[in-house]
Parts: structure tokens; C-alpha cells; sequence
């Protein structure tokens, strides 16, 4: 579930409105995204309760200086609050220390806001830099869902290091299919089940694992919430099906030998 609403640029902004000339302020586009906080999130917290799913939200830091208490009513109602950036800047041009300063601030704010620190991350259209991985693990991050090569979690090496990947989904994401393919409900709902379907037929001889994105201003439509919700109740009539966090899938990645891992340790380097 994505907290992002507020954090979006007064101009240019993606919507599902026609653009407009970026000298003229998109006030449109600023209600839409609006829709997010006022309805959307509260909306998708009750539907989450309803079917007893816990998820992880992603956090833009600006977002949640804007709307505090409802960052922090995610986490009471045991949700994971993990990292956005704390701007929608795009990150893979910034240097370094720009990074650094950015996942710093977007710490700081989810902290003051929910009590709990980021452990996750989530680039801005999953675009970091080379730098990412290791910044992230030298702020204490575990994991992080922009490299979506994999159905299933797996384990990367940083500085020597396990760092865990739980990927995150393009197709099964909500603003690529209803905002840029201008998919009906119906069509999501159909596209969900089909997927679940086929992971959970390959599940019978390999770990396979299912990610969809919930944006706040995007699924938390009614119609759109029902149908995510619709979807859930499926997926949990079926024997042997888990709804987990994704720092809950981290650790899982991270404790288990049987995670894929990509890459090398250098035994040398492991033994020092």
C-alpha cells in the first residue's frame, strides 16, 4: 500500500486528467492525489482489517509530514511502514550524499511519525542508483523490492554481505494497469486471479511468491478496493497460502537456506 498522496510535484504531475500547460498550477491533479489520504488509505485499512491481512506500506517522507496520524494509524494496525524517499526527486541522478541525505530525512520522518524505523525500501520507480544497496545497509536497512527479476524472494550479496530482495510487480501494480493501460476493475481482477493461480499450481515444487500494488489514491476507489478484497478471500480459501509483510518475507529470505542467492561471498573476505 503506497503512502504518497501530498508529495507529488504542483506541475506535471502523473494523473489520469490531460496535461496542461506546466506554467499553470494542475489543481485537478492535487484533489485526485488529495483522494489518497482523505478516502483511499482509511478505506483500505478497514478492507485489510475485514479480511485480516497485515501489508507493507511504502512511505514517501513528505507525505507523512503531511498526514502524521494516519502514518501512524498504519503501524497500529500492525502494518509495516518502510521507505519511499522522503521526495518524489528521482533518485538515480542524485549523488551520493544526496542519497545518504534523503533516506536519512525519510527515516526521521516515518520514526517521529510511527515509533518504528524503516527496514525496507522502495526507490521512485524503482530507479537507485549504483550506490543504493550499500547506502541502505549502512542505514540499517535489510531488504529492498526494486529488482523484479525473481517470483520469489532472494538474496543479493552487499560488501560481502546478504541483503534480501522481495520483489515488486510492474503487471500486478495498479498504476500501470489502471491509470496507464486504463484497465476496468473487472479486467484487474481477472489479471489477479490468473496470476495467483499459475504461482500457486507452480508452488507445488518451488517457493513462489505473489506482490501487488496498492496505491492510496488509485485502489483505495471503492470498486477498486472491493475487488482487491474480493481477490484476498480467494486467495485464502486455498491450502497452504500466507499473507506476510515484507519485512516478515525479508527475514524469512534471510533466515532460510533454501533462499536463491545470486552472486558470491568471497571466502576470503568471510574469513577475515
Amino acid at each position: 500500500m503506497q503512502f504518497e498522496a501530498g508529495t507529488q510535484p504542483e506541475r506535471g504531475a502523473e494523473s489520469p486528467f490531460p496535461v496542461i500547460d506546466a506554467k499553470y498550477p494542475d489543481l485537478p491533479v492535487t484533489k485526485w492525489y488529495d483522494y489518497g489520504f482523505k478516502e483511499g488509505i482509511p478505506r483500505m485499512l478497514d478492507m485489510f482489517d475485514r479480511v485480516g491481512v497485515k501489508v507493507t506500506s511504502h512511505m514517501v517522507g513528505a507525505a507523512v509530514e503531511r498526514n502524521p496520524q494516519l502514518a501512524k494509524e498504519v503501524v497500529e494496525r500492525g502494518h509495516e511502514a518502510a521507505g519511499h524517499g522522503q521526495t518524489w526527486t528521482p533518485q538515480y541522478a542524485m549523488t551520493e550524499a544526496e542519497e545518504r541525505a534523503s533516506f536519512e530525512a525519510s527515516i526521521r520522518t516515518i520514526e517521529n511519525a510511527t515509533g518504528t524505523r524503516p527496514l525496507g525500501f522502495n526507490a521512485f520507480w524503482l530507479r537507485g542508483t549504483p550506490r543504493t544497496l550499500e547506502v541502505l545497509q549502512d542505514l540499517g536497512f535489510i531488504y529492498h523490492i526494486d529488482d523484479i527479476s525473481r517470483d520469489e524472494p532472494f538474496l543479493v550479496p552487499v560488501r560481502n554481505k546478504p541483503f534480501a530482495v522481495v520483489p515488486y510487480t510492474i503487471h500486478m501494480n495498479d498504476i500501470v494497469n489502471y491509470e496507464a493501460r486504463h484497465w476496468t476493475t473487472a479486467q484487474f481482477a481477472s489479471e489477479l486471479k490468473y496470476e495467483f493461480d499459475q504461482l500457486y499450481a507452480e508452488a507445488a515444487t518451488r517457493r513462489r511468491m505473489m506482490s501487488v500494488s496498492a496505491h492510496d489514491r488509485i485502489t483505495g476507489r471503492p470498486a477498486r478496493t472491493k475487488a482487491l478484497e474480493e481477490f484476498i478471500v480467494y486467495a485464502q480459501k486455498q491450502p497452504g497460502v500466507a499473507f506476510l509483510r515484507k519485512d516478515q518475507i525479508a527475514r524469512f529470505a534471510l533466515e532460510s537456506s533454501n533462499t536463491q542467492r545470486e552472486g558470491s561471498i568471497d571466502q576470503s573476505k568471510r574469513a577475515a
